[in-house]
């Protein structure tokens, strides 16, 4: 039964990726499930809300954390018409979903312009040789953030 279920949501993602393309927007769709349910679906919206994030896991995820009103994803499944970017990656690390599951791969995407590859091989690279600089520049007051958080009796430890 699961397996089913799992390729029920892989073609509903298909599909809301599909109708994505209808509307201008990228080939991507996901859906965000827990138990029998889907909670929340995405599509890409990265051109239509000109915002480099808006990936349909990202924004599935979102709006599944909104629907459950919670910011951990534990126990659901992230399902994706395609595999999951970097960015997407971490979002469902950073969202504690239980699995991805995701239908075509990163070489089909590449195929048709959208390719990741860069970014998997960039962040398999020592920080140094990237072309984009990250750098640290130490403070006086660099502490000064996680001291508050330390202190902070109402946090939220996530």
């Amino acid at each position: 039964m699961g397996a089913e279920r799992e390729l029920g949501w892989l073609r509903r993602s298909v599909d809301l990726a599909v109708r994505n393309v209808a509307d201008g927007g990228g080939p991507f769709g996901a859906l965000v499930a827990r138990g029998d349910e889907v909670v929340a679906t995405g599509a890409n919206r990265v051109t239509a809300d000109l915002d480099p994030t808006a990936h349909a896991e990202v924004v599935a995820i979102r709006a599944a954390c909104r629907a459950l009103g919670d910011f951990s994803l534990a126990g659901c499944v992230l399902v994706s018409s395609c595999e999951p970017c970097p960015l997407c990656l971490s979002a469902a690390l950073w969202a504690r979903v239980e699995r991805v599951v995701y239908a075509a791969d990163r070489h089909d995407a590449a195929a048709v312009g959208f390719d990741d590859g860069v970014f998997h091989d960039l962040l398999a690279r020592p920080r140094e040789t990237w072309d984009l600089a990250v750098l640290r520049v130490p403070t006086e007051v660099d502490s000064a953030p996680f001291d508050a958080w330390r202190a902070h009796q109402g946090r939220v430890d996530y």
